[in-house]
């Protein structure tokens, strides 16, 4: 296999299994919300890393971090690898940081060979990526991308009504750069498959060609608090019973537009929440994907449909958040592939089902993605597993991938993408399985 000049698949683990242990779970598993007090820890110690490393760190008004290595032309837009170090509340020790140590081992690794890149090498930490503090999730990658404003997302509150402005104070993370003004001349993101389909067919390497639309819903359906004891049943308003069945809904509206429609009610909360109380309110929320956004507005139609046949209480549908379907870089998708192909790594292309940075910041920036194999397909769980050897493989290809690009004047031309223009013309297929 063609892996001379390649980077160090121990140091790369061994960075892996340093950062899983700032906010470790008894599981094995990583408990680092966005902006906690771990969360800076890990910040600071990324920093620590890149700047021996000898990058100049840098991070914007919402705390997205660029860690850069110079080029021969510094006038050159950096070529960019990177994703998240927040987690899930029980979440993996490979989700998002994998991506970003990824990063940095390409670039302890161009230092290792001697070797000098025209563009500049950036490693980025994208600030909330899981969303699970602050929704909603790839928040300020969005903001970056053009698709959310920086008001709303400095706005934005976790459950204790905490704002996503005051932690970024709080830790030191609040820089003065205007989110978006950094310039990137392409993106890479490497990543788990957080499916089964790599590992199903023995396969060590996704390339990515985009990623699919997903729809998120906020639902408040109202009834009326009663007793439980003394109210009949013909005269109830019962929050609950009519959440369960839009709830139901979501299966059969996914089912109906499988194999490649899903949809998850992934957060409920029931008031009052009493045993021996009718409740009088029932909040949750809706998650619909699918790789074809005609299809996810014939999805759209049938949840508000279902929603209007509800009896016996008030329902408020409100959709939060519509990403549409991406298709990645053609080039940057090529440049995968090509070194893919040359590695000798059985692989597919495919399509990811799971949101990701690069996902959102591909509306601007020529963006391509990177798959490896994880046990079962199991991510946002703390038995989330990934092989050593499927790991280095990713990251060998993203070193060969930044490498091609860094030397491709027109890659790194600094005309910005806007509008959907670095996608394909056509379509991307469903993932191939």
């Amino acid at each position: 296999m063609t892996q001379d000049p390649g980077i160090n698949g121990d140091r790369l683990w061994q960075s892996l299994m340093e950062m899983a242990q700032i906010g470790a779970l008894p599981g094995g598993g990583c408990g680092r919300l966005t902006l906690t007090d771990d969360d800076q820890i890990a910040r600071d110690l990324f920093t620590r890393w890149c700047e021996e490393a000898g990058c100049t760190v840098k991070f914007d008004r919402l705390g997205n971090m660029f860690a850069r290595r110079p080029g021969r032309n510094p006038d050159l837009p950096p070529i960019a690898i990177g994703s998240h170090l927040d987690t899930q509340p029980h979440g993996g020790r490979f989700d998002g940081v994998y991506g970003v140590m990824a990063g940095l081992e390409v670039i302890r690794s161009l230092n290792d060979h001697g070797l000098e890149t025209d563009a500049p090498i950036e490693v980025v930490n994208w600030t909330n990526e899981e969303g699970a503090r602050f929704a909603p999730a790839m928040l300020c990658s969005g903001v970056y991308a053009g698709l959310f404003d920086l008001d709303f997302a400095l706005s934005r509150t976790d459950a204790n009504g905490i704002s996503l402005d005051a932690e970024l104070s709080r830790i030191g993370y609040a820089g003065t750069e205007a989110c978006g003004a950094h310039e990137l001349g392409a993106f890479l993101e490497v990543h788990i498959e957080q499916g089964p389909v790599l590992e199903r067919h023995s396969e060590v390497i996704g390339v990515v060609i985009g990623g699919q639309g997903q729809r998120w819903y906020d639902v408040t359906v109202t009834g009326r608090d009663a007793h439980s004891g003394s109210t009949p049943m013909e005269g109830r308003s019962d929050a609950l019973v009519a959440a369960a069945g839009l709830i139901k809904a979501v299966q059969d509206i996914a089912l109906a537009h499988g194999p490649d429609g899903v949809g998850t009610v992934g957060e409920m909360h029931i008031s009052p929440n009493s045993r021996n109380t009718i409740p009088g309110e029932v909040r949750f929320t809706i998650d619909f994907r699918h790789p074809d956004d005609a299809v996810l507005s014939v999805m759209d139609a049938a949840i508000h449909s279902a929603a209007n046949r509800v009896t016996g209480a008030k329902v408020d549908l409100d959709m939060i958040w519509h990403n549409p379907p991406v298709h990645f870089d053609t080039r940057c998708v090529d440049a995968i592939e090509n070194v893919t192909r040359a590695s000798g790594h059985a692989y597919r292309r495919m399509v990811s089902g799971a949101g990701h940075d690069a996902c959102l910041v591909a509306r601007r920036v020529p963006t391509a993605m990177v798959f490896v194999p994880c046990k079962d397909g199991l991510s946002h769980n703390e038995a989330e597993w990934a092989e050593p050897a499927h790991l280095t493989a990713g990251c060998n290809v993203l070193f060969q991938a930044a490498l091609m690009l860094s030397q491709d004047s027109a890659m790194t031309s600094g005309q910005e993408v806007r509008g959907g223009k670095n996608k394909k013309e056509t379509h991307p297929t469903v993932q191939e399985i």
